[in-house]
């Protein structure tokens, strides 16, 4: 299945999780997200504001911020195709939607990329391995690729979007972690040790 064909079918996925069963799915995902020592130790969290029939990140975001951290979310900039890491401190003012569904924010500081401790990702897709299936227009491919990024990246999908294989090309940029309802996944490392528990982790040890 080529990557537009793959798309499709992820969309419908999502598309058929009901409201209850996201906001059941995001809560669990949070939790799973907030429990592992990427996020414990970072100072500077990047998110991403989520689209209707995506994972809220909103918990976790209200955790981050609970706990003193600094919140980051993709400022996109559609003439130049890039996105610019930006601080927020509201979920509720200071974003526009000029594409319908997507907060982009109006407002903020821009944060270096080298202060970021952990980029949360979104994706239509991921596999075992790593590999990423983005909406297509690489946004995320071309940030993961700053020279001063130092951050593990993370995938954050619902357990419906872990396939068997993502299509990769040269250009597509595979995440070091993927956290869903069900699980958290470490790619090419051992899980860092730390003292904070995650339920319902399979660590894969897979070779990008």
């Amino acid at each position: 299945m080529d990557k537009a064909q793959l798309r499709l079918e992820l969309q419908k996925c999502l598309a058929g999780i009901s409201a209850e069963q996201r906001k059941e799915k995001s809560r669990r995902a949070c939790r799973n997200l907030i429990a592992t020592p990427e996020f414990q130790n970072a100072s500077t969290v990047m998110m991403y504001m989520s689209l209707p029939h995506e994972l809220d990140t909103s918990e976790a975001i209200l955790c981050a911020w609970q706990l003193g951290k600094t919140v980051v979310v993709p400022k996109v900039s559609w003439q130049q195709r890039h996105m610019i890491p930006v601080q927020i401190n509201s979920l509720e003012t200071g974003f526009s939607e000029e594409v319908p569904g997507l907060r982009n924010p109006i407002t903020g500081a821009p944060v270096p990329f080298e202060d970021i401790d952990m980029v949360v990702a979104p994706g239509l897709g991921f596999d075992r391995r790593g590999n990423r299936l983005g909406r297509g227009g690489s946004y995320y491919d071309r940030f993961f690729t700053n020279k001063e990024l130092k951050a593990p990246k993370c995938g954050f999908a619902f357990s419906e979007q872990v396939i068997g294989t993502v299509p990769v090309t040269e250009h597509d940029v595979p995440v070091d972690m993927l956290v869903t309802d069900e699980e958290v996944l470490y790619f090419g490392k051992d899980k860092p040790a730390s003292g904070v528990k995650v339920k319902k982790t399979r660590v894969s040890r897979q070779d990008k």
